[in-house]
């Protein structure tokens, strides 16, 4: 898959440092998507990312280093839900916006979902701005729904239907 910017494609082997700076090492990061810390390179286990078959390397077209990542899981008849994360040195840039744009028509168009679902934390601003700007609409509020980083969180949920998407 391919934006103006961007590349989304397969996490590779070589991907593990970027992999490990910009999501499962960066802190600001953790706040915002769910995902677990690692505290050093070396004992970083990059191996489940590798074999994960929905999930994609978010990477900028000029230097081809990952630099995000974006998936669809929790398949449900014909709608699944995306989640995705970019590292905090990348943050409001457009790259996610742009990034999820192009994977919703990938999961709506060429996957053929019915209809896609994101959740966000109700703090994080940013990822719902980007739910909007990519057409998805409110479609519920989950209290309590999963505990991270040691506390209860509530989630919010946005979607977009086949229909919706111009």
């Amino acid at each position: 898959m391919e934006t103006e910017r961007l590349l989304i494609n397969k996490i590779v082997p070589s991907d593990k440092r970027d992999y490990f700076f910009n999501i499962s090492h960066d802190r600001r990061v953790l706040e915002t998507f769910i995902c677990k810390y690692a505290d050093t390179l070396d004992g970083f286990d990059f191996e489940p990312y590798l074999c994960a078959k929905d999930m994609f390397a978010v990477r900028l077209k000029e230097t081809g280093r990952l630099i995000g990542i974006i998936l669809y899981f929790d398949v449900k008849g014909d709608s699944c839900e995306i989640g995705y994360g970019i590292g905090s040195g990348y943050w409001n840039k457009g790259y996610m916006t742009e990034a999820v744009r192009r994977f919703l028509h990938y999961c709506l168009y060429e996957k053929g979902f019915g209809k896609v679902y994101a959740s966000y934390f109700p703090e994080n601003i940013a990822s719902r701005r980007v739910m909007e700007k990519c057409g998805m609409k409110y479609d519920r509020y989950s209290e309590k729904e999963l505990t991270y980083l040691g506390k209860e969180r509530d989630l919010v949920y946005y979607a977009i239907e086949r229909e919706q998407k111009s």
